[in-house]
Formats: structure tokens, C-alpha cells, sequence
């Protein structure tokens, strides 16, 4: 049965106002530039809570992420994380960016509208613009 159509562009117009407005965004996605500085022995991230917002994720799992990619221990607190040891700006930048990559930015469109999803033992990145679903590893 041949389909209409002026039923298609009905039901096509229909789908596209069920869909968000991030959809039809074309801006890139941005990460807040890292403001640390060095106390001691400690790395101390101050705009933390900026990037978690930015993110859309909770600080713990980054922090969890964060703590296994540079092998030391970091703790979240008044909207700042700190990392035991010494780390350059670059070298932060690079781990969250790896972070962002893995957990953040849909494989399918690069977009950042995305929530992790577990679901037992696993973990999903579903894409809340396109409805890309793709599982992501364990932290």
C-alpha cells in the first residue's frame, strides 16, 4: 500500500516537535577551562562544580574516573576537588577530556545530551538527541 505523501510530512513534522531543541543546536560542545593551583603536595581544582554542570554527571563517578587514570586519590568538597600530588594543567585537561570521550559525547552525533544508564552490572551512554544507546566500561 503506496503511502501518502502528505500523511508523511504530517507525521514528520509531528516527530520533530516530540523531539528536544538541543537536537536542532549546531554550537560546539565546550569544556570550562580548568582554574588549579598547586597547594603542596595537592593539585586543587577550584571551578569544579562549573565542569560537573557542564558535564551533566555526577562528581563522584568523574572523581572515581579522575582517581584510577592519574593512580592517587582525590576529594570533592565546596564546589573544588583535590588530588594528592602534583599534576599539570595538561595533564588534568587531558584525563577529563579522555573522560568526556568515553562517558560524555554521544559516539553517533558528538553531542553531550547523554545519561549514563546502568542496568545490572551494566553501564549504557543513552543520547537523549538522536536515542543512540552505546554501552560504556566499567569504573
Amino acid at each position: 500500500m503506496p503511502i501518502d505523501i502528505h500523511d508523511y510530512e504530517t507525521l514528520l513534522e509531528r516527530a520533530r516537535k516530540q523531539l528536544p531543541e538541543v537536537v536542532f543546536e549546531k554550537k560546539r560542545f565546550e569544556m570550562p577551562q580548568l582554574e588549579i593551583f598547586i597547594e603542596g603536595r595537592r593539585t586543587i581544582v577550584q571551578n569544579w562544580s562549573e565542569i560537573l554542570s557542564r558535564l551533566n554527571r555526577a562528581g563522584k563517578h568523574v572523581i572515581r574516573y579522575m582517581n584510577r587514570e592519574l593512580a592517587t586519590a582525590g576529594t570533592e568538597g565546596g564546589g573544588r576537588v583535590i588530588f594528592a600530588g602534583v599534576f599539570s594543567k595538561k595533564i588534568l585537561e587531558s584525563v577529563l577530556e579522555k573522560y568526556v570521550e568515553t562517558y560524555v559525547k554521544c559516539r553517533e552525533c558528538e553531542k553531550p545530551d547523554t545519561k549514563l544508564e546502568k542496568e545490572g552490572r551494566l553501564t549504557f551512554l543513552q543520547c537523549e538527541a538522536c536515542g543512540a544507546r552505546h554501552s560504556v566500561p566499567p569504573i
